[in-house]
């Protein structure tokens, strides 16, 4: 296991991610127990066995070449991933109160949104976004940003009204950066909250496995470098019933999406589309 963040590890309630490395021909066995969770290939391809069924997932070359087909865990039950030629799967989770069904969903059944214009332009594949997926608290999607682009932006946060109390929704970053010709690329990240009981004001590089961790506060932007092309998978839950974003820009900056109404959607995207076999 080459990440595991928890729950508990994190010192919030809700949110968790796992980053999987299969050797070929070696499996991995996962007790769901209190989380739903998906099995979403990053690189390469798997078969995963749940409840008496096997799936297949045709995955990708990397998160850079197509959208991948997914696999959804539901609480309390066991999940077998084997990968004949080996791989990197990415195990999105969330405290589950419901037990819903297994499912299995084709790449081409992945809705594509692309977000923003000019160089705040990106791709978000809402592969379990609340609209797209029914999953008891888990939201989970893949963005893509062109080289040279923003994305996460103008800078936000996600609130939630519980019992009168504010409270945000967990999120988890977790990067992975193209190549150039000579090693490996690089991203920046920001998180900032100043009217806290904790302020934080953070601008932090990220490559490839890197995971960054938002409790709270505004976030934003998520920069990819020139050259490198930027991916990032977000994973979010919390205490509300309500699977939903809610969804705040920084008043200080939410002018900028006034601007947008002018510019085009970078002509680089779609960066992704699904696997044609």
């Amino acid at each position: 296991m080459l990440k595991v963040v928890t729950p508990e590890q994190a010192g919030w309630r809700f949110s968790g991610l796992r980053i999987l490395e299969l050797e070929p021909g070696c499996s991995h066995s996962c007790d769901a127990g209190a989380d739903e969770f998906i099995v979403l290939p990053l690189s390469g391809s798997c078969t995963v066995a749940c409840e008496g069924e096997s799936v297949t997932l045709s995955g990708r070359d990397s998160v850079f070449t197509q959208i991948t087909d997914f696999f959804y865990v539901p609480r309390d039950t066991y999940a077998e991933i084997f990968s004949i030629a080996g791989g990197r799967f990415a195990l999105p989770s969330a405290r589950a109160q419901r037990r819903l069904a297994p499912c299995y969903v084709p790449a081409a059944d992945v809705p594509i949104e692309l977000r923003g214009a000019g160089r705040a332009s990106r791709q978000v594949n809402n592969f379990c976004s609340p609209e797209a997926f029914a999953a008891d608290r888990l939201i989970a999607v893949e963005v893509l940003t062109p080289d040279g682009n923003w994305s996460s932006y103008p800078p936000h946060k996600h609130d939630q009204y519980v019992e009168g109390q504010e409270t945000a929704l967990e999120e988890i970053y977790y990067f992975e950066v193209a190549d150039g010709p000579d090693g490996p690329g690089f991203g920046y990240q920001r998180a900032y909250a100043s009217a806290s009981d904790h302020p934080i004001d953070v601008c932090v590089e990220v490559r490839t496995g890197d995971v960054l961790l938002v409790p709270y506060g505004y976030h934003g932007p998520s920069m990819a470098a020139p050259g490198y092309p930027l991916y990032y998978l977000n994973v979010m839950a919390g205490p509300d019933e309500e699977r939903a974003w809610r969804f705040r820009d920084d008043p200080a900056h939410a002018w900028i999406r006034n601007t947008w109404s002018g510019q085009q959607i970078d002509s680089r995207l779609p960066m992704t589309a699904a696997r044609k076999d």
